[in-house]
């Protein structure tokens, strides 16, 4: 695989050697000028392109158009049909450019920003390939397919100095929001345990897609969607319904378990784990798919300056017939915060000072003068106002009715493209410290083992690795924080 990977990425550094992708970089850290790039003034429209016109760059097509002084002027796909749909769909009253070469969407002077809204084997490519091409990018979750794939595409984001936001939208919602602000006001306490799932039960719901009727190599690009996964025959299953098979897609932990960890990377302000665990099974989804249909995850986190340890755990069952609740709870020894992304409900619940003694414990088994003993030593120890527990308290949050999260994170993303600034809410270096652990439950499920990661440098460890010292790991802290650092 990796071999074949080396051989795709220099077919296609060859291949860009069209005047998009024909970028002048300066050194590390400074823009990439693009000549004769159109310069974009606070007053003027963004000009926008999506490449990949599936489910959802349709629908992050249509949730970017809900922000004011937004066009779309281009759009890219390998499917025949889906092209003429978008046509129809976002060119009535104009033409809209359209092609099977995200490379022509490239090449244009009138584009801004790209959305990259493909399966996940070619998010990494088109990324770097846009920022080299002096586009801002918009990239669908999760930001890369594999854990070594990450930090290219950070180098060229911040090689480029263009904006860039990786899209797992619910960190844009009210309701997450408050949950941020409840956990840094440190309502519940100590965060110490967090679950989170993601359940289905309906075909559509477990990607099996509609396939249209005239699929074929005439009306669809198979070579070009293969690109630097294993060579195989026209299969229309594989082009329509991806993220079955592990050579495109990332499985459940790339679809929805990024959803769920972004969430909490975003509430809790925590860099991620250093132990991931993952197991599950094909159980119900026998249609071919080499992904399973059930997975589970626990993940180690460290006590930083922002948290103490605290451990997560992780569902997604897509053969739950049962009554399916999907939240996130957020766990403190003074309370829990259950959210998902309209709505929230904290309960608050502190233990007095005082342990208590009786009941289901040891003190029935003293001899009476030893109970007599401990008795009045206790009353010594705890005073009356030390027994007394607050009352437990429900707060509930609901998102406005007219809550947008999609469009939200949108116009994160467009706000910053105006300030020529990379400081969106979920910039690459968010998105690969979000990306990173999902891609390592994945590792961990097929190669059946513990997964180590250092969510600080974001590099993957060897179990028997010397830690990092303190001296290096400080300057790799200072380093990810001035990366982290909103213009």
């Amino acid at each position: 695989m990796q071999s074949n990977r080396r051989t795709f990425i220099k077919s296609l550094s060859a291949a860009s050697a069209l005047a998009a992708t024909e970028a002048i970089a300066k050194p590390f850290g400074a823009p990439a000028y693009i000549p004769n790039l159109m310069k974009i003034s606070p007053n003027d429209k963004i000009r926008i392109a999506t490449i990949g016109m599936g489910i959802q760059g349709n629908f992050d097509t249509q949730a970017a158009l809900r922000n004011p002084d937004v066009e779309l002027v281009g759009v890219a796909d390998l499917y025949n049909g889906r092209l003429e749909h978008a046509k129809t769909a976002y060119g009535k009253d104009k033409t809209l450019f359209a092609t099977r070469d995200y490379r022509e969407i490239l090449a244009r002077p009138d584009i801004d920003a790209v959305l990259v809204v493909t399966p996940d084997h070619w998010h990494d490519h088109i990324t770097i390939a846009a920022l080299k091409a002096g586009k801002h990018v918009y990239c669908e979750k999760p930001m890369v397919q594999h854990l070594n794939e990450g930090k290219a595409v950070i180098d060229a984001w911040k090689k480029s100095g263009k904006t860039m936001q990786v899209g797992s939208q619910r960190i844009s919602s009210a309701a997450f929001k408050e949950a941020k602000r409840l956990v840094d006001a440190g309502e519940i306490g100590q965060i110490n345990y967090i679950e989170s799932n993601n359940d289905r039960f309906n075909a559509i719901g477990a990607w099996q897609y509609s396939i249209p009727p005239d699929a074929s190599t005439q009306t669809l690009d198979w070579d070009r969607f293969l690109g630097d996964a294993p060579k195989r025959p026209f299969d229309e299953k594989r082009f329509f319904r991806w993220r079955n098979y592990k050579d495109y897609g990332t499985g459940v932990a790339g679809d929805l378990f990024i959803h769920l960890i972004t969430g909490v990377h975003f509430v809790t302000n925590t860099m991620g784990p250093t132990r991931i665990y993952s197991s599950g099974n094909l159980a119900y989804w026998k249609d071919g798919r080499d992904v399973p249909d059930i997975m589970a995850c626990i993940m180690d986190y460290p006590k930083t300056e922002q948290h103490e340890a605290f451990q997560m755990v992780l569902r997604v069952n897509f053969a739950n017939a049962g009554k399916i609740n999907d939240v996130t709870r957020i766990i403190g020894n003074e309370g829990q915060i259950e959210f998902s992304e309209n709505n929230l409900i904290m309960t608050k619940k502190k233990l007095p000072l005082a342990p208590g003694y009786g009941g289901y414990d040891s003190y029935f088994t003293f001899t009476e003068p030893v109970q007599q003993e401990f008795a009045k030593k206790y009353d010594e120890r705890y005073p009356p106002e030390t027994r007394k527990s607050e009352p437990v308290k429900e707060v509930k949050f609901e998102a406005p009715k007219n809550d947008d999260p999609h469009m939200n994170h949108f116009a994160d993303f467009f706000d910053n493209v105006r300030k020529g600034s990379q400081g969106t809410v979920e910039d690459p270096v968010f998105g690969f410290r979000a990306a990173a652990p999902v891609l390592a439950c994945n590792e961990s499920f097929f190669e059946q083992k513990v997964v180590h990661w250092d969510p600080v440098t974001m590099t993957q460890q060897h179990p028997d690795a010397k830690p990092i010292t303190t001296s290096k790991k400080k300057a790799a802290v200072a380093s990810a924080k001035s990366a982290t650092k909103k213009s």
